[in-house]
């Protein structure tokens, strides 16, 4: 079976494939441990000067993969597993080069704001995008949230995390979530475009520049990870998330105490 997360690279330009496409490119815990590993190859590739980040199908990625949940054995807590999800995705941090993300369909939850922290995000016509966690009973806490709110301010963040509508791509356009919209056939030249024009770029401007940019995201960023790290965990132990879930499972009305 081919590999879930693909990485080719083309001259000074490196791609990352999502390559799920039955199951909507959703991540399972594989496809993490993949991903990582292709951004820690990309820290040691100073040749690299451009990442395109695109994927198989009709969604960028669906999020993540709930079928796979419980399926594997791992000897880790939730909260080992938060830490090491937010060493992975920090690796985004530490590369030299731009990462620019073609979303097409649907990209959602973790893997929506994993596109938010990267440097530029180009959209489909008719993509959509969803942080749905609230209405799972858990948040948001791979550090996707802190970017939303740099980006479009408070209370479009405050309406996509408590709410878990969807945004189209025209609204994500008008907030700044993405920089472009174009039509669905042209979504992966048009960002291979962009890419071959950062590349051609000298190199060490766009370090700079990505650096200068960084300094300004960054620690807020941190920080919001460190939150949720914290947040997320308390949420996992509480009474009402153990009463959203016995609900769930006996098909009745939960009764919460906010505690």
């Amino acid at each position: 079976m081919a590999d879930k997360v693909l990485l080719d690279y083309d001259g000074p330009i490196a791609t990352i494939t999502n390559n799920n496409p039955d199951k909507h490119n959703a991540f399972d815990d594989d496809m993490d441990q993949l991903l990582w590993q292709i951004l820690g190859e990309l820290r040691q590739r100073p040749e690299v000067r451009a990442v395109i980040w695109r994927a198989e199908g009709r969604s960028f990625s669906s999020g993540r993969d709930v079928s796979s949940i419980g399926g594997h054995r791992v000897e880790l807590t939730h909260h080992q597993l938060m830490t090491r999800g937010h060493r992975g995705v920090q690796q985004l941090f530490e590369l030299d080069a731009p990462v620019l993300v073609a979303c097409q369909g649907w990209s959602i939850g973790a893997s929506f704001q994993r596109a938010l922290l990267c440097d530029i995000r180009v959209a489909a016509e008719g993509a959509r995008f969803m942080l749905p966690e609230t209405t799972h009973g858990v948040i948001p806490d791979t550090g996707g949230v802190a970017r939303l709110h740099q980006i479009c301010g408070p209370g479009v963040a405050a309406d996509m995390v408590l709410t878990g509508r969807p945004m189209h791509a025209a609204e994500a356009y008008a907030h700044g979530i993405v920089s472009r919209v174009v039509p669905a056939a042209e979504l992966d030249a048009t960002v291979r475009e962009m890419a071959e024009r950062i590349a051609a770029a000298p190199a060490v401007t766009v370090k700079m520049a990505r650096r200068v940019l960084g300094h300004l995201a960054e620690p807020a960023v941190r920080a919001s990870m460190a939150e949720e790290l914290i947040a997320q965990t308390f949420v996992n132990k509480s009474d009402d998330y153990a009463e959203f879930r016995a609900a769930r499972a006996e098909q009745r009305p939960a009764h919460y105490t906010g505690s």
